[in-house]
């Protein structure tokens, strides 16, 4: 007798990590949202090509990632905000104790590559190991391996931080990326 969990009820538990990895993607709350729902709708309708006993969660990240990067190819040819209107009104500032830390934190977070920036959300705070990272985005081991400690290191110089130095803040995506930059900057 099997307990194994049905995917289309697993979905659910894996809601949080995908709006994380597409608020980290998309920089704003209300994008990452519909990306999230974006991936729901072509998991659910693509359930029919999904392995079970593979790992569910990998291929959510790929279709979200994969979403990503088409929504983002369309967006090249819409009219941008020039005045900057529409992306002030969605701000919102962090509502936490490390308002400040967490304001740098976002700033340098947002002066990554792409490609570093992703390489750190699937291994340092998705929780992915490198292989897992390098078949979801679809290149070499060594290749997200570099992605990932070449991000970490810049984090620590646009942070100015030295070995030893702590950021307080309460948000664990963070925390775990920080970890490992200051871990592989000393």
């Amino acid at each position: 007798m099997s307990t194994a969990i049905d995917p289309k009820e697993d979905l659910v538990n894996h809601l949080p990590a995908l709006r994380a990895f597409a608020l980290s993607l998309t920089r704003n709350g209300s994008s990452a949202d519909d990306l999230v729902q974006d991936t729901v709708v072509k998991a659910w309708t693509n359930f029919d090509k999904f392995q079970v006993g593979t790992n569910l969660r990998a291929w959510l990240f790929t279709i979200l990632r994969n979403t990503f990067y088409s929504n983002r190819r369309k967006m090249r040819r819409e009219v941008p905000d020039v005045d900057g209107i529409f992306t002030e009104g969605l701000a919102e500032k962090p509502a936490h104790d490390g308002k400040l830390q967490m304001t740098d934190f976002r700033k340098a977070f947002s002066q990554l590559r792409d490609e570093q920036r992703e390489a750190l959300i699937l291994v340092g705070a998705s929780g992915f190991s490198y292989e897992e990272a390098a078949e979801m985005c679809d290149c070499a081991v060594g290749t997200i391996k570099s992605r990932a400690n070449r991000a970490r290191a810049r984090l620590v110089q646009l942070l100015h931080l030295d070995e030893g130095d702590k950021l307080e803040l309460t948000d664990q995506t963070t925390m775990a990326v920080l970890t490992a930059s200051t871990q592989s900057a000393g």
